[in-house]
């Protein structure tokens, strides 16, 4: 059960907000420096990407476009269900564009594979992932990041766009979620 205060669910925090800003800011500058020059597409998977994805794009210092999808594979559980569904579809031609996929968190890596999949049969000739999360841990598919800010260990994190059942995505930080909170979807 989720409590008035968010607070009170957190087990601890994993990641603090001076983390969060500082590390999103080092990848900001390196993509800077490996796309300049190039035509990019910032395509932003909802909802969870939506906080780091806007850090991230105000960190850059190149022209970009940008553009969301909105999947889902969990709908409101804790685990995939391995199926992928397209709630929102891109609104442009990938393959006019270097195309870097922000996500907030690479765990199975199911969608991010299904995702990069797409949008190469689409016609998309480059094709990045930066993720905020990298969970290798629970990796089922067979594809990493080009760009992650932090590894984390095989817990249930929420915050800074990370949310269970819809809550926790405005924290400012990353933290992990008492398991009793989750504990009967599981």
């Amino acid at each position: 059960m989720i409590s008035a205060n968010m607070q009170e669910d957190i087990l601890k925090v994993l990641i603090s907000e001076e983390e969060l800003q500082k590390k999103v800011r080092a990848l900001g500058a390196q993509i800077t420096k490996d796309y300049a020059g190039s035509r990019l597409l910032v395509l932003g998977v909802l909802k969870g990407s939506f906080v780091f994805m806007s850090d991230l794009i105000r960190a850059l210092d190149l022209p970009c476009q940008v553009e969301f999808m909105a999947v889902s594979s969990y709908q409101s559980g804790v685990k995939t269900s391995g199926v992928v569904k397209i709630i929102k579809d891109i609104d442009i031609d990938p393959n006019a564009f270097n195309i870097l996929i922000v996500e907030d968190i690479l765990d199975s890596g199911l969608t991010l594979s299904y995702l990069k999949n797409l949008l190469l049969q689409r016609g998309a000739s480059n094709i990045k992932i930066a993720t905020l999360l990298d969970k290798p841990s629970r990796r089922v598919a067979d594809i990493r990041p080009d760009y992650s800010c932090f590894e984390v260990p095989d817990e249930f994190v929420v915050g800074y766009g990370l949310d269970y059942a819809e809550h926790y995505r405005n924290l400012p930080y990353v933290g992990v979620l008492k398991p009793e909170v989750y504990a009967k979807s599981v």
